[in-house]
């Protein structure tokens, strides 16, 4: 049994008299441990996709499992205890809170889970132990990235889903911000997902997702990884 499958997972919008088939029939799996690109244009589906793995949206149709557990059957409480325990979230701008400090706004997402790391050991780990009382304003882009990704770390997830991390970056700071997502998998054996619509991502990945009008055009494994050192797009 793989640590993440989707099966035949539908996702269908309404308004009024209107329906907008986001998903259809969206089927892969994804092992413990690896790193995932799910490539594809805008409007492809692959923030639906995230959303309902990350338990912040439903499915209409189909079964999504994570470690054998079928998220879609969660009452509202067992997908907040998902949320809260099992994943962390690195969105593209970066939701920072703005009147707390770097290290603040990491200690909030320490608290919200029991055995969580030193809100300041992670921060260091990624490369912000001289910015520790520095307020997202005082921080470039690349900054405030990396307190997102110390945020969603803290809490020691088995997930860790990202939006576009690099979508607002320049390239140097985007390959910085990739090599640590790359390193944190590795290191910590969590399991990454990036969404992205840059092709040129997909040889970082241990498996690649390609995904078209709502559907999963592709589900490739990369026996062999390229370093994020080693990309250029």
């Amino acid at each position: 049994m793989a640590f993440i499958e989707f099966d035949k997972v539908s996702k269908i919008y309404r308004t009024g008299q209107v329906e907008i088939a986001a998903l259809h029939e969206a089927s892969f799996e994804i092992e413990k441990g690896e790193i995932c690109v799910i490539v594809g244009q805008s409007g492809a589906g692959k923030t639906t996709l995230l959303n309902i793995l990350g338990g912040m949206d439903t499915l209409t149709s189909g079964e999504v499992r994570f470690g054998g557990r079928e998220i879609g059957a969660f009452s509202v409480k067992q997908l907040s205890e998902y949320r809260r325990n099992e994943v962390g979230f690195v969105f593209q701008f970066y939701n920072l809170i703005g009147n707390l400090t770097a290290l603040e706004n990491v200690e909030m997402a320490a608290r919200l889970k029991k055995g969580s790391q030193s809100p300041e050991s992670v921060l260091r780990e990624v490369g912000l132990g001289d910015r520790l009382s520095n307020f997202p304003a005082q921080l470039s882009g690349g900054e405030q990235q990396r307190v997102a990704i110390a945020r969603a770390l803290v809490k020691n997830p088995a997930l860790l889903l990202c939006d576009e991390p690099t979508g607002a970056l320049d390239y140097e700071t985007g390959k910085t911000i990739l090599s640590l997502l790359q390193r944190s998998c590795r290191e910590r054996g969590t399991t990454v997902v990036i969404i992205t619509h840059n092709q040129a991502l997909c040889p970082m990945a241990d498996r690649v997702i390609r995904v078209k009008n709502g559907k999963i055009k592709s589900c490739e494994c990369n026996p062999c990884p390229t370093p994020i050192e080693q990309i250029e797009w």
